[in-house]
């Protein structure tokens, strides 16, 4: 391990025995090590970190009240499908900006005012107007229920079609990596590095050679500064943050992964991105396997001798895992790696990240003894017969939260693969909206998978929460009375701490993440925009 690794690490260790005894936030859990490579901020990449949690080491607002004013909402009007963004680290005056990208621009926004500094404008993109915004925000506000709402969503969505350029990274030199559905990984920065305000320049871009088919499916970076990209066909590409070196390596049981997509789009053989652990170990889900790929420091790997290895799991369903690998533990705790499963009624799956216990005895019914633990996401209902999500299971300590994306009202008449409509640009309707958190927890006395809690009160649905180490809480964008509100659960127990009313469908999370800033503010994407809640001073931390 390299001397910067283990800075890291002891950062995070560090940090994480600060914060025991410190009150509610207590954790004696470590936290995952920071990667010197990525920007030195609290959301420099999806899902938070290279672990991929969705959980960040920063206090959340404590109570915002009832109702957030007008004046406690700031809106960003950058255009459609900013579904990240990513905050830089401190620029030579100090200042931050926030960068996101969407279908037809990328923008730095101000982290301070919230303001539009630069804007690059796609070569060859429509430019989506803020008029066309505020109609499309009008006919939703007017009604999100019935067969005129859902052709109202449909015609929003049909835009997303030509969805480019969802995976991104932004590295300790605030350079900022796109990695495109044509296969180039472009990287963009500001003209001058020293003026955040400044334009956005394209710096250069790499193009995946000819032997590498598919749509990239996502994008991170190992403890010593390369760009991991895997392709929905099975290939791992490892690219030099200067774009002109790389590594490619194919997935063990890909054979015939360019038959295997199960859906026009987006139902590929690997689906979802990747997570990365200090050591170079690098956990993609295929459709029916986890596996681990090894990153050497010069090459990549398959091989069992080096650390490589692949696992079933259950895929009654038939598309595999809807979720991103997130790690659950670090240092001398049992380390795993988290997903659900392809089942119909989806199982949240730990596996044991490197090498098994010898004493293990395989858990009941998993198909492979790595499995370390294999619970329904039932909602608390042994009724449920289905349930399945497009998100990443939530991660912190030994906790793994998922939330309910199923409407339970689906219109007779709207076809399956429409059926994301109802929860997602209609989701905050009573008629359609979905209910239910549920978290599970890791007993490392009893080596066993259990659930911990389930709230069946709370509605989550579209957004990925994220979870607050010191808070010790979980916030969501959740809906209440066909208003989007912010949500916040004690990840101890699931017990709601507050709720507060954020407005109508211009607040819409859309499957945007939920991310907690450097000034404990919640903000999120929209369908034409993004969202920043700045609540009083007297109801922050």
């Amino acid at each position: 391990m390299n001397t910067r690794i283990r800075l890291a690490s002891c950062t995070a260790l560090l940090f994480s025995i600060a914060l025991v005894g410190a009150g509610r936030g207590a954790h004696a859990a470590e936290l995952p090590p920071r990667n010197p490579f990525l920007a030195d901020s609290s959301y420099p990449l999806g899902h938070g970190d290279s672990a991929q949690q969705d959980a960040l080491p920063i206090p959340g607002p404590e109570n915002p009240g009832t109702n957030l004013e007008p004046s406690e909402i700031q809106y960003a009007p950058v255009g459609p499908a900013h579904f990240g963004a990513y905050t830089s680290g401190p620029y030579p005056d100090g200042r931050r900006v926030i960068w996101s990208n969407g279908l037809d621009r990328i923008v730095k926004v101000d982290f301070d005012t919230f303001e539009i500094l630069a804007t690059y404008w796609v070569p060859g993109a429509r430019k989506w107007t803020e008029a066309e915004a505020d109609a499309s925000i009008a006919r939703l506000n007017k009604s999100n229920e019935g067969i005129a709402a859902i052709w109202n969503a449909f015609r929003d969505a049909s835009k997303l079609r030509d969805l480019a350029s969802v995976y991104t990274v932004l590295d300790a030199s605030n350079t900022y990596f796109i990695a495109d559905k044509d296969g180039s990984i472009a990287a963009y920065a500001d003209a001058d590095p020293n003026d955040p305000a400044s334009a956005i320049v394209k710096k250069g871009t790499f193009q995946l050679p000819p032997e590498v088919t598919g749509l990239t499916v996502g994008m991170n970076m190992t403890f010593d500064g390369w760009l991991i990209v895997p392709t929905e066909h099975g290939y791992v590409v490892a690219i030099s943050r200067d774009l002109k070196e790389h590594r490619v390596i194919r997935m063990q049981h890909s054979e015939g992964a360019e038959e295997k997509t199960t859906r026009p789009t987006g139902h590929g053989w690997v689906r979802n991105g990747v997570a990365i652990d200090t050591e170079g170990g690098l956990y993609i889900a295929s459709q029916a396997h986890m596996h681990k790929v090894v990153w050497t420091g010069d090459r990549l790997s398959t091989n069992p001798a080096e650390g490589a290895w692949t696992a079933s799991y259950l895929n009654g369903w038939g598309h595999g895992s809807g979720a991103t690998p997130s790690l659950m533990g670090f240092g001398e705790e049992d380390r795993f790696v988290v997903i659900t499963d392809g089942q119909p009624l989806m199982n949240v799956v730990l596996f044991w990240r490197d090498a098994i216990p010898k004493d293990w005895n395989p858990v009941p019914g998993a198909p492979d003894r790595r499995i370390a633990g294999m619970a329904p996401a039932n909602m608390g209902d042994p009724e449920l017969t289905a349930i399945q999500s497009e998100q990443s299971v939530i991660v912190a300590d030994y906790g793994a939260l998922v939330v309910n994306n199923i409407s339970p009202n689906p219109p007779w008449y709207i076809p399956e693969r429409a059926k994301t409509l109802l929860i997602s640009y209609l989701g905050s309707s009573p008629h359609y909206q979905p209910f239910g958190v549920q978290k599970f927890e890791w007993d490392p006395q009893t080596r066993q998978l259990r659930e911990a809690w389930v709230n069946r009160g709370v509605s989550s649905p579209s957004c990925v929460p994220i979870v607050s180490y010191p808070s010790d809480r979980v916030y969501l964008i959740g809906a209440r009375e066909n208003r989007w509100t912010l949500e916040a659960l004690d990840w101890r127990d699931g017990q709601s701490a507050f709720h507060t009313v954020i407005g109508g469908q211009r607040y819409n999370p859309l499957f945007s993440g939920t991310i907690i800033d450097e000034a404990s503010r919640i903000h999120y994407s929209t369908p034409w925009g993004r969202v920043r809640l700045v609540p009083s001073s007297k109801t922050m931390p």
